[in-house]
């Protein structure tokens, strides 16, 4: 894990995604104190395709009914 000062990190931060990329955790510091970490995403995201979940779903009965008030009030709130 490395430690960077904000102004290090505005002034590389390409840099800084690519050792990111790479593996490496990047802590981002101000006045010495970390406020914010840089991390890679873990795996690869999957192309989403329409209608993957085709007859996976079922909707109960009245699911597309209004709701009462009483509860509609409560989403109100």
């Amino acid at each position: 894990m490395t430690m960077v000062n904000v102004h290090e990190a505005k002034t590389h931060f390409s840099r800084l995604l690519s050792r990111v990329a790479g593996g490496e955790e990047i802590v981002i510091a101000k006045a010495g104190k970390p406020v914010a970490r840089l991390l890679p995403l873990i795996g690869k995201t999957q192309k989403r395709e329409p209608g993957s979940a085709k007859g996976r779903i079922t909707l109960k009965k009245g699911f597309a009914e209004p709701l009462s008030s009483l509860l509609a009030d409560e989403f109100e709130k």
